[in-house]
């Protein structure tokens, strides 16, 4: 399907945009005189806006449409990835890294997509296998940009020019990409949005109010936790990874962009498979195997971390990554093939707070980035210890009434209709 096909190459570009000074950042700090904190600031700013943009868009996508949401976040969201390197300052950088981070909305509009586009019996490998896709991206980008900025070096500028011109190339893509979103694809498999609202029989397809509808589902705050310490996670190692291999390990700056690549690469199936694994388990054994599948990994991502931070050879680190990203990804997979039965009539909303939940978790754990009084593995522990609790928290929902719930649904568009 070409809209599944744009949608997952338009978020696999935005990680290059959001993601993309990360892997610079040895350089950068160099350049622009950074401190530990405020390199731990510039990793909260880039997750932070993301948390309010993430709500908004998935109200927008509601009302407005998935396929002008995403054209309009792509052509926006290029313009400070290309004009980042025009700042000297790191009151500046802080401010261009807060702009940029909106871009990281674009996720709620991929997800929002492939959710009304596929049947419920396949809809969660189709979130997932999108978004695991698009969080290749995360991986691709540590690998590629230290390499595009060691190309603009060997044509003979220095290093601080050459990571300035480096973002300017993943701003153009971003820029050329919304023109193909808006002219190749569709909302939904019906139609666009104002062709079907012009329609009495289809305009039912907006609802009012679904920013509440989602908000009063207890249901919807527990994915929020849930994708904190997945998917917020994720964000906040793909930030701080090759840092942490250069600093801790004495990696050189283009194999610590590889290690870290590696972590992000396993989202071509790890994502996928617990999107698929959800869709067996739920035809099986309902929501509530669903909850259950995902709170294990939750418990087994913690565990995984906890050992991550305790490695002590490059080799025990690399291997403990491995592990711990496995269920970490899988994790991210499971959430969303719950998410579009939390409430059919505000997928949306629910996407969208679901969503920012992950970027509050990425700012939570920044914090601890940030902090002086400890070290990068004593905040990789601290996590560890904080999944596991969010694991056992997911563990005591029980999401079985969503098939309750998307009745009364159906029921009412019938009635409305």
């Amino acid at each position: 399907m070409r809209t599944f096909h744009l949608t997952w190459m338009a978020f696999f570009l935005c990680f290059f945009g959001w993601f993309g000074l990360a892997p610079l950042m040895s350089v950068i700090k160099v350049d622009l005189g950074l401190t530990k904190g405020q390199i731990g600031n510039i990793i909260i700013a880039s997750v932070a806006a993301t948390v309010v943009a993430r709500i908004a868009i998935g109200k927008l996508c509601d009302t407005w449409g998935p396929r002008k949401t995403y054209t309009a976040l792509l052509a926006l969201c290029s313009v400070p990835v290309m004009t980042v390197g025009l700042v000297h300052s790191y009151e500046g950088f802080l401010l261009f890294r807060l702009a940029i981070g909106v871009i990281g909305a674009s996720f709620v509009v991929t997800q929002y997509h492939t959710s009304v586009m596929f049947d419920k019996k396949i809809v969660g490998t189709a979130n997932a296998v999108a978004g695991g896709w698009g969080n290749l991206g995360g991986g691709i980008t540590n690998m590629v940009m230290p390499l595009i900025f060691a190309g603009f070096v060997g044509m003979g500028y220095l290093p601080k020019s050459a990571w300035r011109l480096a973002m300017i190339i993943p701003g153009v893509a971003l820029l050329l990409f919304s023109v193909l979103y808006f002219r190749f694809t569709k909302d939904t498999p019906a139609g666009n949005f104002d062709e079907l609202n012009a329609n009495p029989a289809t305009s039912a397809v907006k609802t009012k109010g679904t920013l509440a509808l989602a908000m009063k589902d207890p249901r919807t705050w527990a994915l929020f936790l849930a994708y904190g310490a997945c998917f917020g996670i994720e964000i906040t190692f793909d930030n701080v990874a090759a840092l942490y291999f250069f600093d801790n390990f004495h990696t050189t700056l283009a194999m610590a962009g590889i290690l870290a690549g590696t972590f992000g690469f396993m989202n071509l199936f790890a994502r996928a498979a617990g999107g698929i694994i959800a869709d067996k388990v739920g035809n099986k054994y309902g929501m509530i195997g669903k909850g259950h599948l995902l709170a294990g990994l939750l418990a087994m991502e913690g565990i995984g971390m906890a050992l991550f931070a305790n490695s002590g050879s490059l080799v025990a680190a690399v291997i403990t990554m491995l592990c711990f990203a496995m269920f970490l990804k899988m994790a991210n997979g499971v959430t969303y093939a719950i998410v579009p039965f939390v409430n059919r009539k505000a997928i949306g909303s629910v996407s969208g707070i679901v969503g920012a939940g992950g970027n509050v978790g990425a700012v939570l754990a920044g914090f601890l980035f940030k902090s002086s009084s400890i070290s990068y593995a004593q905040a990789f522990m601290y996590i560890g210890v904080a999944i596991a609790c969010v694991a056992a928290i997911v563990a005591l929902i029980n999401f079985d009434k969503a098939r309750e719930l998307t009745t009364e649904v159906g029921s009412l568009e019938t009635a409305e209709a």
